[in-house]
């Protein structure tokens, strides 16, 4: 399918375009009814995307509270899914919620999430963790104030499809083998046989280098992050994009998935030339990974002010010998 066919003819708000995607300006509703979800029907390989959390406090970018929080992300599920290919991914960060005044964990994110999946009858491929370690020390009245809590520093992503099967390879996303294990390599000789845990290691089973080590559901960073592997903190300060919005005078989107975040899921679930769509697309991280990787992509924001400043992740639409102004798609 042609992207910047497909937009046209829907008549739709663009930001910007690439060779490979479109940034709408739009609310999301909008794009997953009518004619333009039936243009889109079966050829998406991944949803990826952040929407609002559900906290119990109205957040600048919006976002449904409390338990109306869980009917609007149900709403969502049967439409993305009619979307997707035969083996396509949705992947959905989560975050944390607690009760109004209270120093104890809201259920609402888990059961949204139970409710997301059971709506469109979606299987749950796996549940990843991403540990920042960046986060501010919150909820402030309890870790800060009180000091009755621990910070909550981490937010779970759910990999979810409509097949049992989704199209995947971890091969993809390999990170670098530890010491240990290059050296093993390099000798080519460990014990082998029955471990307390009853596991059976074989005597070849670990003498193959297969590029890498196998990534974990946790995703997280300690010092130099490998080209491959996720993570860490979304507060980057010199990035292309903070420098477009400083430059622009513009408010970076404050609710920020990290580029090497959605690379990893990029990765994992497709191939390049395949389809990712962001429904709640901020500042276009999604967009911006699929790029990289070679993917097409759609993304759509409500805002335009935040749609039209993700610019900023795309250097090669910025024209630099005019002080900056983006060339026109």
């Amino acid at each position: 399918m042609n992207i910047a066919a497909w937009a046209k003819a829907q008549n739709l708000t663009i930001a910007y375009e690439t060779k490979l995607g479109t940034a709408v300006v739009a609310k999301s509703e909008r794009i997953l009814s009518g004619a333009s979800a039936r243009a889109l029907r079966g050829t998406v390989q991944l949803v990826l995307t952040s929407p609002p959390y559900p906290l119990n406090r109205k957040k600048a970018y919006g976002n449904a509270t409390g338990a109306r929080y869980k009917g609007w992300l149900e709403e969502y599920a049967v439409a993305l899914c009619k979307l997707l290919t035969a083996d396509g991914s949705i992947v959905i960060e989560m975050g944390n919620a607690w009760e109004p005044k209270l120093p104890v964990m809201s259920t609402l994110a888990m059961e949204s999430l139970l409710a997301f999946k059971e709506a469109a009858g979606l299987f749950l491929c796996q549940e990843f963790i991403w540990h920042n370690s960046a986060k501010l020390p919150t909820p402030a009245q309890w870790v800060t104030i009180n000091r009755v809590r621990v910070k909550d520093s981490f937010t779970r992503l759910w990999w979810l499809s409509s097949s049992p099967n989704p199209k995947a390879d971890n091969r993809r996303v390999l990170i670098p083998y530890s010491k240990s294990m290059r050296t093993l390599l390099k000798k080519q000789k460990y014990n082998a046989g029955q471990r307390p845990s009853q596991h059976v290691i074989s005597k070849n089973g670990f003498l193959t280098d297969h590029g890498g080590a196998i990534s974990s559901n946790v995703l997280n960073f300690d010092g130099e992050i490998p080209e491959s592997v996720i993570v860490g903190a979304n507060t980057e300060s010199a990035d292309s994009y903070h420098t477009y919005c400083r430059s622009k005078q513009l408010d970076p989107h404050p609710a920020r998935m990290p580029l090497g975040l959605a690379a990893f899921f990029v990765r994992l679930c497709t191939e390049p030339g395949d389809l990712v769509l962001d429904p709640f697309a901020g500042s276009n991280t999604t967009g911006a990974a699929a790029e990289q990787s070679n993917r097409r992509w759609i993304s759509i924001e409500a805002e335009a002010k935040y749609a039209r400043a993700g610019i900023g992740r795309f250097p090669s639409l910025i024209d630099e010998n005019e002080n900056g102004a983006e060339r026109q798609p």
